[in-house]
């Protein structure tokens, strides 16, 4: 039985995203950036914060949010290893600001906010990032996206859960009837 190990699979998340995701470059090619951020540490706080967010994302309904996955834990491998040192510094000057931001909003801060609040500001920093143009920069909004998205359908709960998975290899059945309603496919 061949296993797909976690690199390999991100590899083609990242593939079928066609190398949009922020990274993708250092994860695509197997390098680390050459330019990087030392001593890049997130404190527990940091760890708790990410995966309040990446549960916002992908909160838990009839199967596990993204915070059952850890989805922190992979966000700051994803940074640490995969990002250049100005995508590294974007990551954390838009957490900052995100926190910062959320707290003059809202008058609270986000790790005591409700999910309600917490989905209607992060959706009003993805509208703000789409009315910025063509020619806008990534911000961490699209980053933390992306790693949730990514994290969280790579994981073992993502991929046998919230998607229907087959262990490859297996019987390929290029006819599988569809019926409304049923999960995607995960391999």
């Amino acid at each position: 039985m061949t296993v797909m190990n976690r690199r390999d699979a991100l590899k083609s998340v990242v593939l079928m995203m066609g190398g949009t995701m922020i990274g993708a470059t250092a994860l695509l090619t197997g390098c680390s950036p050459e330019r990087q951020l030392k001593d890049l540490n997130f404190t527990p706080e940091d760890l708790a914060f990410l995966d309040e967010i990446g549960e916002t994302i992908i909160p838990t309904t009839d199967t596990p949010g993204a915070k059952a996955t850890k989805i922190g834990e992979f966000m700051i491998m994803m940074v640490k290893e995969c990002y250049d040192a100005d995508q590294q510094k974007a990551f954390i000057d838009g957490l900052n600001s995100l926190s910062k931001d959320f707290k003059a909003e809202k008058g609270t801060d986000f790790m005591e906010a409700s999910a309600e609040d917490r989905l209607a500001f992060l959706n009003s920093m993805q509208e703000k990032f789409k009315a910025s143009g063509d020619s806008r920069e990534p911000i961490v909004i699209n980053m933390l996206r992306d790693l949730t998205v990514l994290g969280y359908f790579t994981s073992e709960i993502g991929a046998t859960q919230a998607l229907r998975f087959m262990e490859a290899p297996g019987r390929y059945d290029a006819c599988i009837d569809y019926k409304k309603g049923d999960k995607a496919w995960a391999t």
